[in-house]
């Protein structure tokens, strides 16, 4: 399927550039939205509602998808599309409970900074066990994003040289760490389901329809255990939905943008440009408003922009 890229005066932009920024910009509101649920819903319950109120939204996706394409893209798909949606679902529910269980540890800031090395792992699993070709440069990026990440989530240069691996010893670093692996296996699962969606279907289009199959199994298999096994859970969901159906919207927002990003290029492209979004949390979170940059936020803040112009910079080109 031939992409053709976007035009900003001479540049030529790839589109899984602005989708990423898009979908790192949704993914950082709904988990600030999502850290408003502590005290309020447990860890598995504020982990479902980001599936089930997401479904509204999505089922007007469906809608338009019908009108626009008609039922034969979507009636023809096969066995290994909904294998690959169906494990990257529940990798992908595995790793918001291992976030969420990080962020009730040691808060919001803490585990992004752990869960962030989900784009260091995918470089190392695409190349080694999928024969990715990912260009030098890029991969500097996304080492380049990650430090800036670590220093500007914890206590400056002293993170890079013990209390990161220190803290390894606490079950909230254990949880980022285990949150990070689990999205890399989730967007690697739907990067190959996306090999297998309809080749006539828009980017976009076969995002949603990810989005749509991915979802439904995610509320299922969820919301069955819950039913199961937590049924006080399941309704606390239903009851508090007036503060959880914000996140199940940006979720819907954000996941359709990463799975058309999967779908347009490589993984780990797409999770290393995607760290920006811990520029946001730090600025909108906690520093905006508060206090001045010190030199360690700077350099921080230096060494993810750089990172994330690595990383873009071998699709970007020139037209005169």
């Amino acid at each position: 399927m031939l992409i053709s890229p976007l035009r900003v005066g001479h540049l030529e932009i790839p589109l899984w550039v602005p989708v990423t920024l898009f979908a790192a910009v949704m993914q950082t509101w709904r988990t600030g939205l999502q850290t408003r649920l502590k005290g309020i819903l447990s860890v598995d319950a504020a982990s479902f509602v980001r599936y089930l109120y997401a479904l509204p939204l999505e089922f007007l996706g469906l809608l338009f998808l019908l009108w626009r394409f008609g039922g034969a893209p979507f009636a023809a798909t096969d066995a290994p599309f909904l294998f690959f949606c169906l494990a990257g679902g529940v990798a992908q529910i595995l790793g918001t409970l291992f976030l969420v269980r990080s962020f009730h540890s040691r808060g919001l800031v803490t585990g992004t900074a752990y869960a962030k090395t989900e784009a260091a792992q995918l470089v190392i699993l695409t190349m080694l066990f999928l024969g990715a070709e990912i260009q030098i440069l890029a991969v500097l990026g996304i080492v380049l994003a990650l430090l800036g990440v670590l220093l500007l989530s914890g206590q400056g240069f002293s993170l890079l040289r013990r209390d990161f691996w220190r803290g390894l010893r606490e079950p909230a670093a254990r949880y980022g760490l285990a949150a990070a692996l689990s999205f890399a296996l989730a967007a690697i699962a739907l990067r190959a389901a996306s090999r297998h969606g309809d080749p006539h279907l828009p980017i976009l289009a076969l995002g949603l329809w990810l989005l749509l199959v991915t979802n439904t199994l995610q509320i299922l298999l969820q919301g069955s255990w819950l039913l199961l096994r937590n049924r006080a859970d399941l309704l606390a969901s239903l009851r508090e939905w007036r503060v959880a159906w914000p996140v199940g919207v940006l979720s819907a927002l954000g996941s359709w943008a990463w799975f058309s990003g999967f779908a347009l290029t490589q993984v780990a492209l797409v999770r290393g440009l995607g760290q920006i979004d811990t520029l946001l949390v730090f600025f909108f979170g906690h520093r905006i408003l508060r206090e001045r940059l010190g030199r360690v936020e700077i350099i921080a803040t230096l060494l993810i922009v750089l990172g994330a112009l690595c990383i873009v910079a071998p699709d970007i080109h020139w037209q005169r």
